[in-house]
């Protein structure tokens, strides 16, 4: 499903129209983004959680050449499933 899907999906469900499921939509990521910049994090019980952590420098290599490389620190997003949502997932209710 892609975005436009997504927001046809939204307005049949809720009754909006499509413009305002898209501008409820774009809202929603907005806020999300907001948080995860800020290094918060955004549950949403039964469905998930974003946030974000720090991933370690590392070593890796080249794979062509096998010379070692240095990989530097960053962040990175996640998302966390909810329990209700892994449950859906499986073809349990």
């Amino acid at each position: 499903m892609n975005k436009s899907e997504l927001i046809s999906s939204i307005a049949s469900k809720t009754g909006l129209t499509k413009t305002d499921s898209s501008k409820a939509l774009d809202a929603f990521i907005a806020s999300v983004s907001e948080v995860v910049a800020k290094g918060g994090e955004v549950r949403l019980v039964g469905f998930g959680t974003f946030g974000v952590s720090q991933r370690k420098a590392t070593t890796g290599r080249n794979p062509r050449t096998g010379q070692a490389i240095k990989i530097a620190a960053k962040k990175v997003v996640k998302f966390k499933p909810g329990s209700e949502l892994v449950a859906k997932a499986n073809g349990k209710k």
